[in-house]
């Protein structure tokens, strides 16, 4: 037993901090106001041993890099390595984001974050009429292979890794393709290749819901193709990356942050041992991501619990004997939600203690939003503060010096604990609704989000939740002090490319390559085997896109 107090000092501690409540109830008299994180999750005045009583420390905390891993994966944390600066960057046509990309490696970021538009996203070639307004907006247009060629022209992608923000699984299978595909045409392996997909079925199917989407059963299994396949044949690539920062946006608690993205992550486990992997070929390389909001301690509290819950999973549920297995690895983006329109400068402060909660928890890699994601795509200028931002968290506050520093806090700690309860009490109703496959075709996800976005909303608008320029210390006329970035002109010069590809490359070979795509529908086949050469017969993210769909059919979610 490692217990960290005796029932003796935890009475005389009791009863000494029950004469300071009574007394700090008499100086506290007719105050009203209760204290909770944005969870919902109350608050008290004081924390002390008497809140963790129980606290084993081997069993519950541990030492960094052992199980259960709440102080962190790697034994020496930020001491040994610091966590990779991975700026998001995406806009306009390829060739554009190519140089924002050299631009940011050049100021001393250490990974590329490819963010693609929306149109891209949702499986559309930048043509296709229905999303003209959205061409080269949100993120960087890819219709085809050579747009990924250019993409990373001059790149080393055989040195540095790469977390390409494939969300939906209909682009991920595809757009990770196109990787592949690049990197085999430049004569680089697939071993060799390090990287990330967001590679999310939630994202296609509950959250950035676009027109026409595939049944949930059907995105799914996308994204267990891709699993399957790197676990196969890129063994360094991570190809998941469940996307609880997504979820967060959309107006999820932070306990349906954790919770959503570990009852995915739990159904892809089931669905791929079911395929015949076994459960250390392909855990270590599943990966997650994580919001930084506004609550400082609830989210440090956050990814511990996150931590210790899988390290659980993997042993307890899935018998996983590999510790990497165990070991739950996450990138954090500060909050975009949390960013305002108004007095845009005051959103640096917010990312950068967001950005702190991320490092005191233990994120492995981390991207800071720019000061003017509410207004527009970030400048070159806003893109390079966020950028120092973190550099100025590796360099200067002298964080990454010892591993967890808030590791024993009696506040945090308990509030650790609270979490993981609330955190598996959800892993728990999941589970009795069969999966996250049929909670999300039961519209029950939806509901859970669409509730906790209103009650976010409705307590912003009362004021309720302070929001420094928005409902509070608001200046009158205010005149925006920064510069607005102009989206290039995407659409002519992706129209132009795709009408040029069509018609020079080979129209038989993309015949044949689509109809192999449309059968290994049919056959039920591993459809990234299948697409990773079908995109070197030059096919439009959006032929490969409507060839699943008619194999598969789509989905309408359900409206309540």
């Amino acid at each position: 037993m490692s217990r960290l107090w005796n029932s003796r000092a935890i009475e005389k501690i009791s009863q000494k901090t029950q004469d300071w409540q009574d007394k700090m109830g008499q100086t506290e008299k007719g105050k009203e106001k209760r204290f909770h994180t944005l969870s919902g999750l109350p608050i008290k005045a004081l924390y002390t041993p008497e809140d963790i009583p129980h606290m084993d420390y081997l069993q519950d905390l541990g030492l960094p890099g052992e199980e259960p891993y709440v102080r962190g994966i790697h034994p020496t944390m930020y001491r040994g390595r610091t966590w990779t600066l991975r700026q998001l960057a995406g806009f306009g046509p390829p060739e554009q984001t190519n140089k924002r990309y050299k631009f940011l490696l050049g100021q001393g970021a250490t990974g590329i974050n490819a963010v693609f538009d929306y149109p891209t996203l949702r499986g559309y070639d930048s043509t296709d009429p229905n999303v003209y307004a959205d061409v080269g907006r949100g993120g960087v247009a890819v219709d085809t292979l050579e747009d990924m060629r250019i993409l990373f022209e001059g790149i080393p992608i055989e040195k540095m890794s790469s977390s390409l923000v494939t969300s939906h699984p209909i682009c991920n299978i595809v757009v990770q393709s196109m990787y592949f595909a690049n990197a085999q045409s430049r004569g680089i392996p697939l071993e060799a290749l390090m990287g990330t997909n967001q590679n999310d079925f939630l994202m296609e199917t509950t959250i950035c819901i676009a027109p026409e989407v595939l049944p949930p059963k059907f995105s799914f299994k996308l994204s267990c193709d891709a699993i399957e396949y790197c676990a196969k044949h890129a063994p360094r690539w991570n190809p998941v990356s469940f996307a609880g920062y997504n979820y967060r946006e959309a107006g999820c608690t932070a306990i349906q942050e954790v919770g959503f993205v570990l009852a995915n992550a739990v159904g892809c486990s089931e669905e791929l041992i079911r395929r015949g992997l076994h459960v250390d070929g392909f855990a270590p390389r599943l990966s997650f991501f994580f919001s930084a909001h506004s609550d400082f301690f609830e989210e440090i509290a956050k990814y511990r619990a996150a931590r210790r819950l899988w390290a659980r999973l993997m042993k307890k549920r899935f018998k996983a004997k590999n510790p990497r297995s165990h070991s739950l690895r996450f990138h954090v983006q500060t909050s975009g939600v949390s960013l305002t329109a108004q007095q845009p400068l005051t959103n640096i402060a917010r990312a950068g203690y967001q950005a702190l909660s991320a490092v005191l928890g233990g994120a492995q890699s981390v991207h800071v939003d720019a000061y003017d994601e509410a207004l527009c795509t970030p400048t070159e200028l806003s893109s390079l503060t966020a950028l120092r931002t973190q550099q100025i968290l590796q360099l200067e506050t002298r964080v990454t010096h010892t591993v967890d520093p808030l590791g024993g806090s009696y506040f945090l700690e308990s509030l650790t604990n609270q979490l993981e309860e609330e955190i598996e009490a959800l892993l728990e109703r999941i589970d009795q609704m069969g999966g996250i496959v049929k909670a999300v075709e039961a519209g029950w996800i939806h509901r859970e989000i669409s509730d906790s976005a209103y009650k976010y909303q409705k307590a912003i608008e009362s004021g309720e939740m302070p929001i420094v320029g928005m409902n509070c210390y608001q200046i009158e006329d205010e005149k925006l002090p920064t510069e607005l970035f102009q989206v290039p002109e995407t659409l002519q010069i992706q129209k132009k490319k795709i009408e040029r590809i069509k018609k020079e490359r080979n129209a038989l070979e993309a015949e044949r390559a689509l109809e192999a795509i449309a059968r290994c529908c049919d056959e039920d086949g591993n459809l990234m085997e299948v697409i990773v050469e079908s995109v070197k017969a030059h096919l439009t993210e959006g032929e490969v896109s409507q060839t699943l769909k008619k194999s598969y059919g789509t989905w309408e979610p359900p409206l309540f």
